[in-house]
């Protein structure tokens, strides 16, 4: 199997070509052997380009073998791909998605990506609560509570707000917290430190992944709660530790991603 690597701030994916979509079934079988950073290629996830219909697709599995509807970081290398492959010409694109089609502008090296609207509704996102919406929600877990504000940008995410990112237990909260009852589907956590109106400093424990480097759907959940909460403005660099993405949440209510994409190496994997 042919396959590329890309990172866009760190969070790296094993891309294939599938356009006749041969083998993106072995998706959920495949994607923790390719996955594994000591016995396979090393990677957040594995990510199958697919032409159904004539409209390239994503298609991404987590590390998990879970498959996840949308992706930020994973799109952006995608829409490279295309572009250096002469798959695409001039300076947009669009690309399905399990969560609907994204709209993908080329800037340079950057890609801006119209990420759709932020969803509040408890159970689109879905989070069990007694509310229609879940903003500053408490979430028990032990002798310990959070408060959560909820979105889902296409998969589910839980804000919650610290004090200072370095000094929480990050490994021990992150895959608590995603696996809570709280949240039937699982949950992305994104641990936000607002540092001022215009920046904010986010880590996220991704659903079905663990802790990445960057998470583009978390990054816009991050600054829909914030901006929403009336702590940042609607035009946010969010800091993560593999980098900063440029987000801003459009008067028409779509949240656009800015950021970049990057080839790693080309490889082979020995199918067994």
């Amino acid at each position: 199997m042919e396959f590329i690597k890309y990172h866009g701030l760190g969070n790296d994916f094993v891309f294939v070509e599938d356009f006749a979509e041969e083998t993106v079934q072995n998706g959920p079988s495949l994607a923790p052997a390719v996955c594994d950073r000591n016995f396979g290629v090393g990677a957040d996830g594995l990510v199958y380009i697919t032409q159904p219909a004539g409209v390239y697709t994503m298609r991404i599995f987590n590390s998990d073998g879970s498959e996840a509807e949308m992706c930020g970081n994973a799109i952006r290398c995608l829409a490279k791909h295309l572009w250096d492959g002469g798959l695409v010409n001039g300076m947009s694109v669009d690309v399905g998605t399990l969560e609907g089609t994204k709209h993908i502008v080329r800037h340079g090296v950057d890609y801006t990506v119209d990420m759709g609207e932020p969803q509040w509704t408890a159970q689109k996102i879905p989070i069990r609560v007694s509310s229609s919406e879940a903003i500053e929600t408490p979430v028990s877990l032990g002798d310990l509570e959070f408060v959560v504000t909820a979105v889902s940008m296409g998969n589910p995410h839980a804000v919650i707000l610290v004090e200072d990112l370095d000094e929480i237990p990050f490994g021990d909260w992150g895959p608590l917290l995603e696996s809570h009852e709280v949240f039937p589907a699982k949950s992305n956590i994104e641990f936000v430190q607002v540092l001022d109106a215009a920046t904010i400093r986010v880590k996220v424990w991704e659903r079905g992944v663990g802790p990445t480097l960057a998470c583009g759907t978390g990054a816009c959940a991050s600054v829909a709660a914030t901006a929403r909460l009336g702590l940042t403005g609607r035009s946010v660099n969010v800091e993560l530790p593999g980098g900063t993405l440029f987000i801003q949440w459009k008067d028409d209510n779509h949240l656009w991603m800015t950021g970049p994409a990057q080839r790693v190496f080309r490889g082979r994997w020995e199918l067994v």
